[in-house]
This record gives C-alpha cells, sequence and structure tokens, in this order.
C-alpha cells in the first residue's frame, strides 16, 4: 500500500493533511483531508467517454453527511441517511461552482465528485474543507482539470480575520465568507455581512486568497508524488473547421447588428437571433442540415457570445441598449394579496417577484436534526422558480439545487435585519412569475417590501443587484455591468450578486467563468454595485419608506411572558391538561419552554380577547398571591358562614359573610350569590400560620354613610 500525505500548517499553527493511497482506491481519485479530528473523504469518477451529442460538463457534486461521524443516530422511521439536507445541498453547490469552470470547454465525460464527512468532533466546519478534499481527488487521478483550486472560510472576529473558524469563534463574527480560488485567481466567494464596506470584503477576499495558495502547492506536491501530472487523452467533440468558418462568415455581421439593435424584449431578440441561424440552415441541403446540427447549434452560440461581446467592448451597447451603469425600470407595489400577512410585487425590467410574509408561532419553527447542526429556526425564506417565469412549457418538478441556493442568499441578504427579540416566527415565500436576470436580487427586494408591509419592525430595507462583466487579453479590456441580463449572465464571465442596506453590504455570492479578475476589477464591481443598490433603496422607499406601525388584522397577536422556571410544571399540569385547557377554552396557542432559570411561555391568537384570556389564565397560575390585590374570583361552593371562590387558578380563599357587603346579611344568598358567580375580591390578609387567605368584596364597594346618631360622641 503507497501511501501518500501531504500537511499543510496554518498561520495559528493547526494543521490540515491530505493523504492518498489508503480508501477507496478503485475510484479514479480519492483523498482523505483531516483537520484535527474532523475528517473527509472525497473520490472522483469520470467516464472514459462522452455519451453522443454531449456538448457541455455534465458534472455531479455531492456532499453527504454521515450522522455516524459526530455519534448520532439518523432521525426518522429508518433509521439511515435520506435525501440531502438543504445544508448539504448547499455545501454541495459551493464545491460545484469552484470546480465547473476550470473543466476544459471540450470535456464532456460525466465526471461524478462525492465528499463524505467520516469523521466530526463539532470544534472544526466540515465545509471549509470540502473545496480542498474535491479537488485534491482530481489532483490525484487522470481526470482533465485546470486546477488546484481550495475553499476557506474567512471571518472577522472582532477586528480580527480568522481563516478557517471553529464553530464557536464563528458565533461572533460579523463577516463569514467562502472564497475559492486557485494558486493566481479568484474564483466564488459567497458569504454574509453585517453591513461592512466594500473595502472589508475586498480585504477578507484577499486574506482568504492568500491561506489558498499553500493549499494549492501541496495538492501539485501531491500530483507529483502519485504521478498524475499528466492526464487522460480524450477526444469528446469532433470538430468541422471549415463549417465554423462559414458560419461566423455568413451569420456575425447581422447577429452583431441585432446585439446592437436596443431591443428591450426577451423574447422578440431571441427570436432574432434564432431567424439569424434558421436563415443559414436554409441555404444548406437537408443532409447537412440534419448531419451537422450540433456543430451548427454549437458554432452559432459562439458567434452570438462574440456578438453580444463585441458590442459592450467595441460599442459600449448592451443587448437592451442600457448603458453599462443603468438600471431597468423598477415599479414595485405592496399589500397586492388581502389575505396575506403581507405581501409586496417587485417587478425590475423583465424580471418579477411576488412575494408573501406569513407570521407564526414557536410551533412553526423549522427544526433542524443535522448530522452536525441541531437546532431551529425562526426566519425561513422559500424561493420558488416555475418554468411559466421563463415561458418554457414544461411541467414543474419540485424545489431543486439552483432554488435553494437562490432562497439561501436571500435569507442570509435579510435576517440580520430582523430584530434578535422579535416574538414571531416569520416565513417569506417568493415566487417568480417573470425572471430576465437576477431573481434572487428581486427576491431580497420584494423581501423587504412584504416584510414592512406585513409591520415586522425590520432594522434598515435591504436591496440587491447582480453585476456582470465582459472582459478580454486576461482582464486588461473589460466592461462591468449593472443589473445583467440572463443572457448578460450566460454570455458574460461574471455573476457578482452584491445586497446591502444604505450602510453596508448583508451578503454577496460571486462565480467567475474565467481567468484573470484582478482586485482593480473586483473594486470597481463593488462601487458600482453600490450606486446600484442605493438607486434600488430609493425606488423601494417610494413605496414603503418604513415597516407599518401594526401588523394586519388577521395576522396573530403575540405576547411572550417569562415565568419562574418552577411554575413551567404547573402551567403545562398533569399530561398537558392545563395548557390544553387554556387553549381549548380561549382559542389562543400556548407554547412554553426552558431557557436558563425561566419559563419562556409565548401566547397567540388572531384576536384580542382570547389573547387576553389566555395571557390572564397563566398569569393567574404563575402569580404569586399579594395582600392588597383585586382579583376576579369564582365562587365554588356557598356555606352558612360565607362562601369560597378561586381568585387564582388553583388557589382559593374564605369570603366571610361579613366581607360580602356594608349590611349585615343572614345568609349569603341574600345578596344573590350562588355557585358559578364571578365576583370581584380582594385580598385584605394572609394567615402567617395556616396560610389560609382572606377575602373581601365590600371593600371594594362604597361605604353607605352611617345613619345619624349611630356613631359615637367624642
Amino acid at each position: 500500500m503507497n501511501v501518500v500525505t501531504k500537511t499543510i500548517t496554518l498561520s495559528d499553527g493547526r494543521t490540515i493533511t491530505i493523504e492518498t493511497g489508503k480508501l477507496a482506491k478503485q475510484a479514479d481519485g480519492s483523498v482523505v483531508v483531516k483537520m484535527g479530528n474532523t475528517m473527509l473523504l472525497a473520490t472522483v469518477c469520470a467516464a472514459k467517454d462522452a455519451a453522443p451529442g454531449t456538448d457541455f460538463m455534465p458534472l455531479s457534486v455531492d456532499y453527504k453527511e454521515k450522522y455516524a461521524s459526530s455519534g448520532r443516530f439518523p432521525g426518522g422511521f429508518t433509521r439511515r441517511e435520506g435525501r440531502p439536507s438543504d445544508y448539504e445541498i448547499l455545501v454541495s453547490r459551493l464545491v460545484d461552482r469552484a470546480l465547473r469552470p476550470l473543466f476544459p470547454d471540450d470535456f464532456h465525460a460525466e465526471t461524478f465528485v462525492n465528499v463524505m464527512l467520516i469523521s466530526a468532533d463539532g470544534v472544526d466546519m466540515p465545509d471549509a474543507l470540502a473545496g480542498l478534499a474535491a479537488s485534491a481527488a482530481l489532483a490525484v487521478s487522470d481526470v482533465p482539470f485546470n486546477g488546484p483550486i481550495s475553499e476557506v472560510r474567512v471571518a472577522r472576529i472582532d477586528g480580527n480575520f480568522i481563516v478557517n473558524p471553529t464553530f464557536e469563534q464563528l458565533q461572533n463574527a460579523d463577516i463569514d465568507i467562502m472564497v475559492a480560488a486557485t494558486i493566481d485567481n479568484i474564483m466564488m466567494v459567497e458569504g454574509e455581512m453585517d453591513e461592512v464596506g466594500e473595502e472589508d470584503l475586498l480585504e477578507a477576499i484577499k486574506v482568504a486568497h492568500e491561506a489558498i495558495i499553500p493549499h494549492c502547492k501541496a495538492q501539485l506536491e501531491l500530483m507529483e508524488a502519485v504521478g498524475k501530472t499528466v492526464k487522460r487523452t480524450y477526444c469528446h467533440e469532433e470538430n468541422d473547421e471549415a463549417l465554423r468558418n462559414d458560419i461566423h462568415d455568413k451569420t456575425f455581421p447581422k447577429a452583431f447588428e441585432l446585439a446592437k439593435a436596443k431591443n428591450t424584449d426577451k423574447h422578440a431578440r431571441s427570436d432574432a437571433f434564432e431567424a439569424v441561424k434558421a436563415e443559414y440552415i436554409a441555404t444548406l441541403d437537408s443532409e447537412t442540415a440534419t448531419s451537422k446540427a450540433g456543430l451548427i447549434g454549437r458554432y452559432y452560440h459562439a458567434v452570438e457570445k462574440e456578438a453580444m461581446r463585441r458590442a459592450i467592448l467595441d460599442e459600449g451597447i448592451r443587448l437592451d441598449g442600457r448603458k453599462t451603469t443603468e438600471i431597468r425600470p423598477i415599479w414595485s407595489e405592496v399589500d397586492y394579496l388581502p389575505g396575506a400577512h403581507g405581501s409586496a410585487i417587485f417587478t425590475r425590467g423583465e424580471t418579477q417577484s411576488l412575494t408573501t410574509v406569513t407570521l407564526g408561532t414557536k410551533l412553526d419553527e423549522k427544526i433542524i436534526d443535522d448530522a452536525l447542526m441541531q437546532g431551529r429556526d425562526r426566519f425561513l425564506l422559500h424561493y420558488n422558480f416555475p418554468p411559466f417565469s421563463t415561458g418554457e412549457a414544461r411541467a414543474s418538478r419540485g424545489t431543486g439545487r439552483r432554488e435553494i441556493g437562490h432562497g439561501n442568499l436571500a435569507l442570509r441578504a435579510l435576517k440580520r435585519m430582523i430584530p434578535e427579540d422579535y416574538p414571531y416566527v416569520i416565513r417569506v415565500v417568493s415566487d417568480i412569475l417573470e425572471s430576465n436576470g437576477s431573481s434572487s436580487m428581486a427576491t431580497v427586494c420584494a423581501g423587504t417590501l412584504a416584510l414592512m408591509d406585513a409591520g415586522v419592525s425590520i432594522k434598515k430595507p435591504v436591496s440587491g443587484i447582480a453585476m456582470g462583466l465582459i472582459s478580454e487579453n486576461k482582464g486588461t479590456n473589460f466592461a462591468v455591468l449593472s443589473d445583467i441580463l440572463g443572457d448578460e449572465d450566460h454570455l458574460g464571465d461574471m455573476d457578482f450578486k452584491v445586497t446591502g442596506t444604505r450602510d453596508g453590504i448583508t451578503a454577496t455570492q460571486m462565480d467567475i467563468k474565467v481567468d484573470g479578475l484582478s482586485f482593480e476589477i473586483l473594486e470597481k464591481a463593488l462601487m458600482q454595485a453600490r450606486a446600484g443598490r442605493m438607486h434600488i433603496l430609493d425606488k423601494i422607499a417610494e413605496t414603503l419608506q418604513e415597516p407599518r406601525e401594526d401588523l394586519k388584522p388577521h395576522a396573530p397577536r403575540i405576547v411572550v411572558m417569562a415565568i419562574p422556571k418552577d411554575m413551567i410544571g404547573a402551567v403545562i399540569g398533569p399530561g398537558g391538561k392545563i395548557i390544553q385547557g387554556i387553549q381549548a377554552e380561549t382559542g389562543a396557542s400556548v407554547a412554553i419552554e426552558e431557557i436558563g432559570n425561566i419559563g419562556r411561555v409565548e401566547i397567540a391568537a388572531t384576536n384580542k380577547a382570547s389573547l387576553d384570556a389566555a395571557v390572564d389564565r397563566v398569569k393567574g397560575i404563575t402569580a404569586i398571591p399579594e395582600v392588597g390585590e383585586v382579583y376576579h374570583a369564582k365562587i365554588k361552593s356557598i356555606m352558612p358562614y360565607g362562601a369560597f371562590v378561586e381568585f387564582l387558578p388553583g388557589k382559593e380563599g374564605l369570603l366571610h359573610i361579613s366581607e360580602i357587603a356594608w349590611k349585615r346579611l343572614e345568609s349569603v344568598e341574600e345578596a344573590g350569590l350562588k355557585e358559578g358567580d364571578a365576583i370581584e375580591v380582594k385580598l385584605v390578609d394572609v394567615d402567617q400560620k395556616s396560610g389560609k387567605f382572606k377575602l373581601s368584596h365590600k371593600v371594594l364597594t362604597p361605604r353607605p354613610p352611617r345613619e345619624e346618631g349611630s356613631h359615637h360622641q367624642q
């Protein structure tokens, strides 16, 4: 067994080891990456040949956390790992987005990268090692790859940047980003921030890149040690240079004119480009048109891409005629859906989000039960992208990885704007009704409006914008584009999304598709994005400047109470009898949990009467009787000498016949009282020996004037 190990030493003295040659040796490449007691097994397998007709990179990246890695059983009836969690999907996407641009353009064999968490102690964060593990597995394989790359997490804690912080350290970070890079270039950035400046984000990216360079060098050494510096030969594309040149010569002038035509309609523009291709195909004989259909499509796509890029770089004209810094027309509306707790429409150009906000109680929290993370989420954001939003005639097949990723970005953009002590569980749902560029950023803007419409007291409005890049000659000639179209994303070199308030950035996501992205370009993109964000925030303010003062009439009202820890059982009752009774009698929902030395009681109802009734019941159970307090009591039994009344749940006292009225009574019935009647009483004394309560009703009524002569002479 030929085991090869490389060690990377971090600036703080911690080490990362990469080992190959021990596990999963039948895969094309496999490594174990270890940091502390956290271990990841990464494997890569690629088919020898491409499937006929494949003209793209069929890459699949799967990240999976084994519950056994931390000594836990999976939940559910089967007690085994099932479909990937949202967290695992998000980590898979982080790795995929860093690797995908670095496979050769003409490599089309199905490739599967699997990364498994096989050991963890809950100290070091495995997602920060997943990109390194995947790249190292490719490095020790014969699969063609223009890497290596690595990913690191950078957090700023108390003003200091820390690379790959622990779970505990990350709790106090105001910057939390994942960065992927090669030795020379940044490839991917994603993360969240607490309203930081553009210069702070740039500094964090630089810190990340410096930390990544040793990772890449270690992989190159590992590649050489295992003899994989030369990769497999392959031939996945058939080319016809004569056809390529013919298509370019005959279609590029027309495509270039269309790229400069300033057509603002996405479908009309697409039809016009397709008409040029159809016109060319019509000049061919039917046999050539059929047999060369795949090549024609690929070569004409390259013509479209070149035409769009030349129009921008040479003429300064975008597909829809805008300037590079110009934002498409925006209109928005709130309170569109009367049945929702909050709603908004946000439309920017041909991208539209209809977003709703639903307010709930503790019972609506999302339960997290992953291999390493357990807890509850009180702020949820779901993003839906139905096919009709792009005019596609196909069925919707549920939530995909893209939807989970876009929803997570919007959630990160907004979540720090929710007050820490906000009592409601919040669910934001963005349904994309039209899409032509940056629907996740439309979700951020619509989400801000819908939250304010719902009366959620967000700290500040948040907007988002997607930036693009067209560059050539290693970035020496470039144009940064604000508010990119779908085609500018697809045919361009960068998709850089930035969200924030007027005071700073809250989240970002960047994917780079070319080499040579300088920090000069990054800085220009960030500053241009800031100007765009401010413009969009102004448009949001025209629709709604701040959160509504009150919730919608049909939204739940919530009261949160703190009770002594030793009173939790009294509120719940044996078998939940008391708390269930409160809910049944008042119509309110009551949830209780132990937090430290107190009990947190959350009471919610859709009307004030139900809410007040439930609050009174809980207060009654937990209240300590106080002499001098007035209570709403209920007569439980009548005696010749008075009435026993329940003035607090489970607490009864004697209302003596002499304390019912100022006049002398022969019987309790004479006062018109009977069992079940409600009566106000005042606690006038508590017997220190017996603990019995002395109550009075008469002291709450006016005392009649004494008759003349009935008083003593002084």
